[in-house]
């Protein structure tokens, strides 16, 4: 996940504090000595308690697969080695604030994409069934009008005007609206169970 790092158009510096919160990481900012829970956005110890962060769009992929939507991409050159992390036990979780939806990726990548409204927000959650480790979350608000998206052979389609959409990146593609785009929204991955700690009040697809 990725957060804006500004309060009141403030700038912080963050570092990792150390310490776990829920079983996930902590930061703490260099302004104030204040610590923030990762998963949460939220200051939960020190002067800026209960203040959060802006939620930006953000993905976890493979580098080959975002390389091949992203070509310009450059990446700082250090040794790395192989995540444990693995999409497929994960969920997409999809916060607008005042609601929450994570959805299970192994059933998202039998469906495709799932419409949904999520804190009063259409959204549609897409994961590309031909390669699983891209996924998008996107606004279904185009135009002043709510589309209904299904993955076809061609793409990501707008079931009512056949305009095809990139499930990446949202672009629309051909057809009546390919002159448009699709907003992508901010959603992060977590594992189920974290998912119950951080937000026991949310909802999960499937029911």
């Amino acid at each position: 996940m990725v957060h804006r790092r500004e309060i009141e158009e403030r700038p912080l510096v963050l570092g990792n504090q150390g310490d776990l919160f829920g079983n996930a990481m902590t930061w703490w900012d260099h302004e104030t000595g204040s610590v923030w829970s990762q998963p949460l956005g939220e200051a939960i110890l020190g002067p800026l308690t209960g203040m959060t962060l802006e939620l930006l769009p953000s993905t976890l992929t493979t580098w080959g697969d975002w390389r091949a939507s992203h070509p310009e991409t450059v990446a700082l050159d250090v040794p790395g080695w192989r995540t444990g992390f693995h999409l497929e036990d994960m969920a997409i979780v999809v916060d607008r604030g005042n609601a929450t939806t994570a959805y299970a990726v192994p059933a998202l990548q039998e469906t495709g994409v799932v419409n949904d409204v999520v804190g009063g927000m259409e959204i549609a959650v897409v994961i590309d069934p031909a390669k699983p480790d891209r996924w998008a979350v996107f606004s279904r608000r185009l135009d002043g009008d709510i589309v209904e998206l299904e993955l076809r052979a061609e793409g990501l389609t707008d079931v009512a005007t056949g305009t095809v959409f990139d499930a990446f990146l949202g672009l629309g593609l051909s057809g009546p609206l390919s002159d448009q785009s699709l907003d992508k929204l901010p959603a992060f991955t977590s594992f189920p169970e974290d998912y119950e700690r951080f937000f026991p009040n949310g909802k999960s697809w499937p029911a």
